[in-house]
């Protein structure tokens, strides 16, 4: 801080988080000292409360639109978003994520939110929730060392398995590469999302022989000694400060404006920074992966505007969905099948329907009870429709209704939205409605 003050720094470059940049956000907005930011995401109100403080790694806010065709793909129509609470990154980015899913038709039916340091119990305790739910895609977006312990609590739980369907984000994925050593089978048949560079080139190959040559030397015993997206945007955001540097005689003000008018080709893609925002142009290009063993496979790639291809280049095909592109290994799944992503109602746990007992339109859902209260009997245009609708399914799918004496309509959604969980019914948030009677989905 004294250096800061004393003005022998012109620049900071290298937190990694949001919360190390916000650490010194204040001081070096006082000081008129640009911060290149390495996090993921910086908050948009940030660079304007801090104009000096720059996103310089690409934002990674179009990997959502990534997530949210794969999923499509597939036609999973639900899925379960887990996130790290304590991230702002991460906090940041999720609502990318919810938009692009309900974008494409899928509905976000749960959103659980983990600590950081999350105690095994309370991951035991979230996923005994999760395990109880039909369905079964799960999108995860955690910082690996949380992702690494939830997936071998999953693993144990036997949530790696048939129909279980896993997507991670690029703070997982784009640390796979140079995790051989932590990876284990726990995390075998997840598909991914990692940030795309060309590792090809004079450029990339004499940053990879620098970097292979210092990291075996500070890790003799580690043979994973690949640069990856994280190296790249480190060393783009280095070279960035050189050119502004080159084009400017001072610091404060004018070095800001001239990082700013940056404009090149980096490692990591193309440098340059969006006007009145302070932040490097986002990423639209991305690898989808899938986790095998302690390496994995690359399927192919998503690109902004070309959609799911096989290869990268200008001439590449686009491709509707990402069903053509290499076929995935799911968890405990043969290679020429998918995942269903969910489980089907069995007669010992059937799918429950609340009905309100009392509608006040009989012509759509009517409840009426024997004189001993014994027995239910169930009618009513919604009632029939339910039932032609279930006939028509390719699968048995066992149900039960379930009549909510004294419960009007109103009060039985309102249940719904407090998520009370009655004896016989579960209540979930995300429901499929019709007229009067409510299906938990």
């Amino acid at each position: 801080m004294d250096l800061i003050n004393n003005q022998q720094v012109q620049a900071i470059l290298g937190p990694h988080t949001w919360e190390e940049a916000l650490s010194v956000a204040e001081i070096s907005s006082q000081t008129q000292v640009p911060i290149l930011s390495l996090a993921d995401t910086t908050p948009k109100w940030a660079t304007e409360r801090w104009p000096y403080l720059l996103q310089a790694s690409p934002s990674k806010q179009e990997q959502m639109k990534a997530i949210a065709a794969i999923v499509q793909s597939w036609n999973w129509h639900q899925v379960t978003v887990i996130y790290e609470g304590t991230d702002s990154s991460a906090i940041a980015v999720t609502p990318y994520l919810f938009n692009a899913l309900r974008d494409v038709g899928v509905g976000v039916i749960h959103g659980l939110v983990l600590p950081t340091f999350a105690s095994t119990i309370t991951l035991s305790e979230e996923l005994e929730k999760l395990k109880r739910e039909q369905s079964r895609v799960f999108v995860v977006h955690l910082s690996f060392p949380l992702a690494v312990r939830l997936f071998e609590k999953a693993k144990k739980m036997k949530m790696m398995e048939k129909d279980y369907v896993w997507i991670t984000t690029n703070p997982i994925t784009s640390l796979v590469h140079s995790n051989a050593s932590i990876i284990s089978s726990s995390m075998e048949g997840i598909i991914g999302v990692k940030s795309y560079f060309p590792e090809g080139g004079h450029l990339f190959h004499e940053l990879r022989q620098r970097f292979r040559g210092k990291f075996s030397l500070q890790n003799p015993k580690d043979d994973n000694n690949e640069p990856g997206i994280y190296a790249a945007e480190a060393y783009d955001a280095f070279w960035t400060l050189v050119v502004a540097l080159n084009g400017s005689n001072r610091g404060g003000q004018e070095l800001l404006e001239t990082i700013l008018q940056v404009d090149f080709h980096g490692l990591s893609g193309k440098v340059q920074f969006i006007k009145f925002i302070n932040e490097r142009a986002p990423a639209n290009r991305f690898h989808i992966i899938n986790i095998i063993g302690k390496s994995y496979k690359e399927l192919g790639f998503w690109s902004k505007g070309l959609g799911f291809s096989k290869t990268i280049h200008e001439n590449s095909t686009s491709r509707p969905c990402m069903t053509d592109l290499e076929q995935a290994l799911w968890p405990e799944g043969p290679w020429n099948t998918s995942s269903r992503g969910w489980i089907t109602a069995t007669s010992a746990n059937p799918l429950r329907i609340g009905v309100p007992g009392e509608s006040g339109y009989r012509e759509f859902v009517h409840v009426e009870y024997d004189h001993l209260g014994n027995s239910v009997a169930f009618s009513g245009f919604a009632i029939e429709v339910f039932k032609e609708t279930i006939k028509r399914l390719p699968f048995t799918l066992p149900y039960e209704f379930i009549a909510f004496k004294n419960t009007s309509y109103d009060e039985l959604v309102k249940q719904i939205h407090l998520k009370v969980r009655h004896k016989r019914t579960t209540f979930c948030p995300f429901t499929f409605s019709f007229d009067f009677v409510t299906i938990k989905h």
